[in-house]
This record gives structure tokens, C-alpha cells and sequence, in this order.
């Protein structure tokens, strides 16, 4: 390619480069009331301009009684099917099924049939003890965290989070992390709440909950739960005895919404999916006269008489105020926790904080490009400067780059951008020494500079290849800040070999063109 092809190549580079890059001059918010300036740039990392910091944990105990109670009733339906004599079923301690009495060979014949993710035990006393398998206790727990994340992208989602950190940190936890304005309470009530819904039948009630065990003299019936419901006080209104298993879960809702009754009371319409509609005509026709409790997070939120069989849509009525039940909406429609999370970490960072790293990593960045051009101008004479101005479009370039792919700048990533400033230059004194070497074997200036860069050029790319692997492992492994680092470091190395092979060389052959054999490196 000519000298004249590649510099018209370089030059409409530097303008894509700097049309990217201009935005970052001005503030976000300019940048909304400006249409004549690009709403792009740099997102700036939780470091740099606060936010919140959370390392969730799984609750591992409710994630084994669920999938615990889904295969009892499952293994209880089977034994009934196929007339086989058992006693209780029964969940003990989120950790194994025990089953009384009936008919153990049969039972087993049955379980290891069917039932090939659970351990098949004989219990002291009589009957079998069932637990989960090592591999599917692995499985169901990491079920859970990607499940989890689904919904917690989808509730951050709803807060309007520009580029939020979602991902598994370890066995049994998630990291959140969330830049920006963002009120910790509110956030903390989105991501913390498991807003798990839940519809069970009624099968008794009292005022509170003392007053219904005292209807059950010798304790309360095998697979049952007390639910309350509380005022606006917070005292107990109600107490409801229901089954252990849910008749139905949010799981399975398609939609909610903030509504208003006739009295213009707020309410939660929700809709359910096929499946769930199916499963809600059935049972809520099979059970006509009797009360439905819809729990929420286990408390109960109201429990109206089912007067006839309800199809795919109903209501959830309660003491809400209008801003609670957008609120409860939001969270069922975003999906529910299948599993609660616990905050077991939690930090903020203050926007001062985040002002005062920038600051800081500019003056680095300032002072460090200030020591490299005076010390290129010096060694280097008129070469050093033409360096230099390469060093400049490549800094562009970077920015630029980073801003086209709404990269986040981390305080790490500021640091990428100081060491490839230094990687870039290096590239260039590697360049440089070798042009003076084929000048001390005699070659005139043009020949010194295509033969310096010839045989400088393997060199550049071998070191520049082994830390775009250790780019590349930072960018795959990595999250947050670390993450951040290897995402300035991979553009920045792509941006300098370029700068240094194409640029640099560019700049001296132009240079050449015009001054002929006067110029001094």
C-alpha cells in the first residue's frame, strides 16, 4: 500500500477515533440535553462514581427442603397410584425423606426405578430414609443460583441500572454490584426480597396463632403450616393452618400488575401462564367453598372463599398502599426467588470517593504521558516527537474504542491505560534502537528506518501476543475491577501495535518525503 493510501486510512482512524471520544468531555447529563452530542461514553465502574456492593448467599437449607417436598409428593403420589402400602412421608431437617412402615421392597423396588437421584437408606426403628445423591445436590444448588441470577438481572432491570455486575462468586453466591446514584434501601428491598408467592388451601383459621394449636390438643396434622397475617401495626390479625406444599407458585405467573378494585383500593392483577392455568382451573374447582390463603415471603396477604373455578387471571387483595403494591408487582412480574438470598456483604461507595479516584487517576495519567513525551523529545530528537503524536491518536484511539463499545472504566482499568501509554512507548524505543543500529552498519537514513522496522517487528508483536493472552484470561475470569483491567489492556495493546507498526512508521516515511535524509532519531 502507498504512503499516500495508508496515511488517508490513518487519517479517517483519528477521526472515528476522536468523533468516539469527544463525548467524555462533557457530563452525562449534558450529554441528554445536547441532541447534537452523542449519547455515548465511558460508563464509569462502581469505583469511579459509587454505588452499591453486594455478595449474596444461597439459604442452601430452603433450596434442599424444596426440591425435598417436590419429590415426597411426587414419590406419595406414585405409591398411591400403584397401591402400594406406606406410611408417612415426611421432610425432616432439609436434609431427608423419611418413610414409615408399609412395604419397604416394594417401595424401594420402586424408588431405585424411578427415583435415581435419591440414596435409598434403612431407618433405625423401621422404613426408609431417602437423601439426595452428591452429584444432584451439586446440581439442584447450582439450579438455584442460575435461576437466581435470571431473576435478579431482571429486577435490576426494572431500577434502570446502566451495566450492573450480576454473577456467581464461588459454591452457593452471587455478586451484585451496581453503579451510580442509586439508593441503597431501594435497591436493597428489589434484590434482597425473595417475593416468593405462594397459594395454599385453608384448613383452618383463628384470630392468632396460640388460639388455632389449641384446636389441635395432640399437635398439628403431618404436612402442615401455620401462616399468619399481620395489621398495620404489625400485631397478628390472623392465623391459618395450610399444607406444606404449595397448590401453586409464582413461579408459574405470566404477568402482574398494580390495579384498583371497585372502591379504588390498590390491588395485584396476575395472569398465569399455560401450566399454571390448568393447575389453578383444577384446583380451585375442586375446592369451591373453601378458603385460599395467597402467601407472600410466608406471610399471608389475604385469603378469600373460592366461590367458583378461577381460569387465568385473579387478584391479590391486601392492606397495600398504592406505592407497595407497584412495588409487589414489579417484583412477582420480574419473577420469583426461587430461593431466599441473604446479604451476607454489603459496601457503598460515596460519589466524593469515586470523584476523588478520577481525579487522581488523571493526575497519574498526566504526569505519566508528561515524563514519557519529554523523555522521547530528549532521547529521540524529531523521531521522539513523531512518537509522541502517535502516543496521542493512540490514547484517542483508546478512549474511543472503549466509548463505541460502552466499556466500564474501572479504577484498574485507568492503571491498563497508564501501563499501555508505557507499553506503547516501549514498542517505539524498540523500534527506534534498532533503526540506530542499522545506521551504525552504514545504511542511509531511508533504508535504516525500513529495515529497523522490518526487524523490529516479530519482536513487537511476540511480547505484545503473550499479554494479550493474559488480556484474554483477565476478561474471561475476571469480574469487576479486575475484569475492568483487562478490558483497557486488551484495546490498548491492539490500539498500540498499531500506533507503533502502521503510525509511527507512517509519520517518519512522510517525514523522510519532505526532509530527505535530515532526520534525526
Amino acid at each position: 500500500m502507498s504512503l499516500r493510501s495508508r496515511l488517508i486510512w490513518i487519517s479517517v482512524i483519528a477521526v472515528f477515533g476522536i468523533y468516539a471520544a469527544y463525548p467524555n468531555l462533557f457530563s452525562e447529563q449534558e450529554r441528554l440535553d445536547n441532541p447534537w452530542i452523542p449519547d455515548a461514553g465511558l460508563t464509569l465502574g462502581l469505583d469511579l462514581q459509587g454505588g452499591v456492593h453486594w455478595l449474596l448467599r444461597v439459604d442452601t437449607a430452603t433450596v434442599m427442603r424444596q426440591e425435598l417436598d417436590v419429590n415426597r409428593s411426587q414419590i406419595e403420589e406414585d405409591l398411591d397410584a400403584r397401591n402400594i402400602a406406606h406410611g408417612e412421608l415426611r421432610v425432616v431437617e432439609a436434609s431427608r425423606i423419611e418413610i414409615d412402615g408399609g412395604d419397604p421392597a416394594a417401595i424401594r423396588a420402586l424408588l431405585e426405578d424411578r427415583y435415581t437421584t435419591l440414596a435409598v437408606a434403612d431407618r433405625e426403628g423401621g422404613g426408609l430414609e431417602l437423601t439426595l445423591t452428591d452429584d444432584w445436590n451439586t446440581y439442584v444448588l447450582e439450579r438455584g443460583v442460575r435461576q437466581s441470577l435470571e431473576v435478579l438481572n431482571n429486577r435490576i432491570d426494572q431500577l434502570g441500572v446502566r451495566e450492573p455486575i450480576i454473577a456467581p462468586q464461588g459454591e452457593g453466591r452471587v455478586l451484585v454490584q451496581m453503579a451510580g446514584d442509586i439508593d441503597p434501601e431501594t435497591a436493597r428491598s428489589i434484590i434482597s426480597e425473595t417475593t416468593f408467592l405462594e397459594f395454599k388451601l385453608v384448613l383452618a383459621s383463628a384470630p392468632n396463632r396460640e388460639l388455632l394449636e389449641a384446636q389441635y390438643a395432640a399437635g398439628l396434622p403431618g404436612d402442615t403450616e401455620v401462616a399468619v397475617s399481620h395489621g398495620s401495626d404489625g400485631a397478628v390479625t390472623a392465623a391459618y393452618l395450610v399444607p406444606t406444599t404449595p397448590a401453586l407458585t409464582g413461579a408459574m405467573l405470566e404477568d402482574a400488575r398494580l390495579g384498583f378494585d371497585r372502591r379504588n383500593r390498590p390491588i395485584v392483577q396476575f395472569r398465569w401462564n399455560g401450566e399454571g392455568t390448568k393447575i389453578f382451573r383444577k384446583f380451585t374447582g375442586d375446592n369451591v367453598g373453601s378458603n385460599l390463603a395467597a402467601i407472600v415471603d410466608g406471610e399471608v396477604i389475604t385469603a378469600p372463599r373460592i366461590n367458583s373455578r378461577i381460569g387465568r387471571e385473579g387478584i391479590i387483595e391486601g392492606a397495600f398502599t398504592q406505592e407497595e403494591a407497584a412495588k409487589l408487582a414489579v417484583a412477582l412480574r420480574s419473577g420469583a426467588l426461587p430461593i431466599p438470598l441473604v446479604i451476607e456483604e454489603e459496601r457503598s461507595v460515596g460519589p466524593s470517593l469515586g470523584a476523588d479516584s478520577i481525579r487522581q487517576g488523571l493526575n497519574s495519567i498526566l504526569i505519566g504521558g508528561a515524563a514519557v513525551v519529554v523523555f522521547m523529545v530528549v532521547y529521540y530528537s524529531t523521531s521522539g516527537l513523531i512518537a509522541n503524536v502517535a502516543l496521542a491518536l493512540n490514547i484517542i484511539l483508546i478512549v474511543g474504542l472503549m466509548s463505541a463499545f460502552s466499556a466500564t472504566l474501572t479504577l484498574p482499568g485507568i492503571a491498563g491505560l497508564v501501563l499501555t501509554i508505557g507499553m506503547a512507548v516501549d514498542a517505539n524505543v524498540i523500534i527506534f534502537e534498532r533503526i540506530r543500529e542499522e545506521r551504525r552498519s552504514g545504511k542511509t537514513v531511508r533504508n535504516a528506518v525500513q529495515a529497523g522496522f522490518n526487524r523490529s517487528r516479530l519482536t513487537i508483536l511476540d511480547a505484545n501476543i503473550t499479554t494479550i493472552i493474559a488480556a484474554v484470561v483477565l476478561l474471561y475470569f475476571g469480574r469487576g475491577p479486575v475484569q475492568g483491567f483487562g478490558v483497557t489492556l486488551a484495546i490498548g495493546i491492539f490500539s498500540s501495535v498499531f500506533c507503533a507498526l502502521i503510525v509511527t512508521r507512517a509519520l517518519l516515511e512522510l517525514t523522510l518525503a519532505r526532509g530527505g535524509e535530515r532526520l534525526r532519531i
